[in-house]
């Protein structure tokens, strides 16, 4: 599945989602996503940010970044469980 996120500057950019969960401890949903040129790469950038479908008639993602550093090891866990699994 591929986002399109537009940057700062309204430029927008073609993600790859690699993977999106649910934490019941933050009641928020994850996801982590990286540049879609990279995606064969062996080295990629990996960005990550909780989220929620906007309520219209897109259904579009409203994308928030993750603050805390608990927030960043639940993300960190999930990556490296799936690629311990081959997953991503």
């Amino acid at each position: 599945e591929r986002i399109i996120i537009p940057d700062e500057n309204g430029e927008e950019h073609l993600f790859e989602v690699l993977f999106s969960f649910d934490v019941d401890e933050t009641g928020k949903t994850y996801i982590a996503v990286i540049p879609a040129e990279q995606e064969n790469e062996e080295e990629v950038e990996v960005y990550a940010f909780h989220y929620q479908v906007k309520e219209d008639d897109d259904n579009d993602l409203a994308l928030f970044p993750i603050e805390t550093d608990e927030e960043w090891e639940l993300v960190e866990e999930m990556l490296h469980t799936l690629a311990d699994e081959d997953e991503i």
